[in-house]
């Protein structure tokens, strides 16, 4: 099976979209079909990550739930206003070893 990333050397945007139309024509399902496909993956991302868990695709990469701690920020209008900013999750994502290569392959050419 030849794996190609979806967008090669280049700086668009990857869309919804785009990526519904590369399933409609690489597994010839219906728009609609690769639509309800792709929303339903990623509802799942999305559950488990709300849920705490994270979510790993081999060779891609992993994305988790971290906390950032809260720290004090500054108004860059009145430095000596001292803002705390509190702490929150965030996702964090984690390339894998294939997704690491492909990207460094495209910066050294």
């Amino acid at each position: 099976m030849n794996q190609k990333p979806l967008a090669q050397k280049s700086t668009k945007t990857l869309t919804r979209r785009d990526v519904v139309l590369k399933i409609n024509s690489e597994i010839k399902i219906t728009q609609q079909e690769a639509s309800e496909a792709l929303s339903i993956i990623l509802d799942s991302i999305s559950d488990c990550l709300a849920d705490g868990g994270h979510v790993e695709f081999r060779d891609f990469g992993v994305f988790e739930i971290v906390t950032r701690k809260s720290r004090i920020g500054r108004n860059p209008n009145k430095p000596e206003d001292v803002v705390v900013i509190p702490a929150r999750k965030v996702v964090k994502f984690k390339p894998g070893k294939r997704l690491r290569k492909i990207v460094s392959e495209d910066s050294d050419s």
